[in-house]
C-alpha cells in the first residue's frame, strides 16, 4: 500500500491551501494511495530552538504535537506540504515543522531520504515562487525525490474557496498527486 500524507501549513481550517492539498490527495487516492490530511491549525508545533539535544537523544525535547506529525511523515511514502504565502514566505507553522523535522530526521539517520514529495503554495498575488522554493529546499535537503507536475505547484486565491476558481492551479495539484503515486510505484518496483 502506498501512503501519502498532506500537511496543511495554514493556520486557517478549510482555507485555500487545504482545498488545494485536498485535490492533490483526492487524485492520489484515485490512483490507489491511502491518503491522510493533517492540519497544523489543529496542532501545536512550537518553533525549533536549535538546542541540538535531538542529536544526542534521537528525540525532540519540546513537548507538543510535533511527534505525532513527524511519525506520520516517517510512515508515509509520500509527503506534500502546503502553505499559503504570508508576507512573502511560508507560514510560521510550516516553518516550525520543517525546522524541527529536518533536525530530527538528521539525528535519526536521514529518515526522509528517498521518500517522494514536494511543496504546494497558495498566494493572493505574489510571493509564491519564493515560498515554493523555501519549502522545496526542505525536501531537497532531506534527500527526497520531488516529481514535477504540469506547472509549478502554485494556485491563486485570497478569500476562502477562491482557489477553486484557479482551474490551472487545481489541475496542477491533481497532476502532482498522481505523479507522486506513479513515482512511488516505480521506486517500489526497484526496491
Amino acid at each position: 500500500m502506498i501512503r501519502v500524507v498532506g500537511i496543511v501549513g495554514s493556520p486557517r481550517i478549510g482555507g485555500n491551501t487545504e482545498l488545494l492539498l485536498t485535490e492533490a490527495l483526492k487524485a492520489a487516492a484515485e490512483d490507489g494511495a491511502e491518503t491522510e490530511l493533517l492540519r497544523l491549525a489543529n496542532s501545536e508545533v512550537k518553533p525549533c530552538d536549535a538546542c541540538l539535544s535531538c542529536r544526542k537523544t534521537g528525540e525532540c525535547r519540546i513537548k507538543d504535537d510535533f511527534k505525532l506529525i513527524f511519525d506520520k511523515m516517517v510512515q508515509a511514502d509520500g509527503i506534500i506540504l502546503g502553505s499559503p504565502v504570508y508576507f512573502g514566505s511560508a507560514t510560521p507553522q510550516a516553518k516550525a515543522l520543517i525546522d524541527r523535522a529536518g533536525y530530527l530526521s538528521i539525528a535519526k539517520g536521514r529518515v526522509f531520504e528517498n521518500k517522494v514529495g514536494g511543496p504546494m503554495v497558495v498566494a493572493r498575488r505574489a510571493g509564491q515562487n519564493f515560498t515554493l522554493a523555501q519549502l522545496l529546499f526542505f525536501f531537497l535537503h532531506q534527500g527526497m525525490i520531488v516529481p514535477g507536475s504540469t506547472y509549478w505547484n502554485i494556485a491563486f486565491g485570497r478569500v476562502k474557496g477562491e482557489v477553486v476558481k484557479d482551474e490551472e492551479g487545481i489541475q496542477t495539484a491533481r497532476n502532482f498527486g498522481k505523479k507522486i503515486v506513479w513515482l512511488i510505484r516505480k521506486l517500489k518496483v526497484t526496491d
